[in-house]
Parts: C-alpha cells; sequence; structure tokens
C-alpha cells in the first residue's frame, strides 16, 4: 500500500506544519528549522534497506564527505525521513476511521521532527546505545505531546491515547 497523491500532498503539508510547531517549541525561526538537513520520502521513493515493518517512520542518516576532505573531517550529514505508507494506511484502515490519517501524520512528522532537532543540538549521539536510544524515544514522545497540546483536538487525541510510547512510532535502529 502506498499514499495516493493527495495522500502524498497531505505528508507534505502536515510535515510544514510540524516544522512550524517543532520551530516554536525549541524556539528555532523558520530559517533555522529550515538549516536542518533532511529529507521526507514515502515508501515509493524508498530504498530496499529503508523499509521498515516495526515502525511508522524511521530515520536514515547519510554522511557525504568530499574524496579531497582530510581523513578526521566529518563532511556533511543528512537525515531522511522514510515514512512507512504501508504501516500508517494500515493503521488507520484497522481502526475503521477511528484513527484519522491527518492527526497520525501530524504526530509523526512532530515525533520525527523532534529527533532531528535533538541529533543536530547535540542532546543524543545518532549512534547511542540500544537503552539510550530507548529513552530516547519516550523522551521525544513526551516532548511531541508536549509540541502537540497547542493544536490538541478530539481526533489528535486519540492519535496519543492509541499510539502512546508503549507502541513503535519511530524507529532509530537503522
Amino acid at each position: 500500500m502506498y499514499f495516493n497523491l493527495s495522500q502524498v500532498s497531505l505528508a507534505n503539508s502536515v510535515f510544514a506544519q510540524g516544522e512550524r510547531l517543532a520551530g516554536r517549541y525549541f524556539r528555532l525561526s523558520p530559517e533555522a528549522v529550515k538549516n536542518h538537513r533532511y529529507d521526507v520520502k514515502t515508501l515509493a521513493y524508498l530504498e530496499k534497506h529503508e523499509v521498515n515493518d516495526r515502525a511508522f517512520a524511521h530515520i536514515c542518516k547519510y554522511q557525504y564527505k568530499k574524496p579531497d576532505a582530510p581523513v578526521d573531517s566529518e563532511g556533511l550529514h543528512f537525515y531522511k525521513i522514510c515514512l512507512q505508507d504501508h504501516r500508517i494506511l494500515d493503521a488507520v484502515e484497522r481502526a475503521n476511521s477511528f484513527i484519522k490519517l491527518n492527526p497520525l501524520l501530524l504526530y509523526i512528522a512532530t515525533h520525527e521532527l523532534v529527533h532531528v532537532i535533538r541529533f543536530d543540538a547535540g542532546e543524543i549521539d545518532f549512534d547511542a546505545s540500544r537503552e539510550d536510544k530507548e529513552r530516547e524515544e519516550d523522551r521525544v514522545h513526551e516532548i511531541t505531546k508536549e509540541i502537540l497540546q497547542q493544536v490538541m483536538d478530539a481526533d489528535l487525541g486519540l492519535v496519543l491515547d492509541c499510539f502512546s510510547s508503549r507502541y513503535k512510532i519511530g524507529d532509530l535502529y537503522h
């Protein structure tokens, strides 16, 4: 199952909203939020190793270093937020319209953007231990809930109730 064109458009719109909300929470200007190097891809545009059946989305980190760069230079990095359309659409379908796509995508977008911002701020290392990553998931879930209080409605409340930290929204293990 892949997102159709209107669902892809919705995802783009929701990520823009998530950027604004996360930016306000972290007191970042819109330009500062845009300076975080990340891209969002749906299932149709993911490489095989970016597909994950354990989460609604996960983040991959990629690095680029010029061939002639000094050995000790870090080069550039960017994150790819890999949306797992099939998992997201299955959750909405299984909930029989109980869970709506828009608020679920808003939660996922905000959650993943919080990770990107925290990685870039050095709050946690992308390659941290499994235990640290699990604690980070809990912390990001709590931050995401705080952020979304600004736009809370009944549909978003259902998402937060149904997909709490007990369930995998994101996955940092790749």
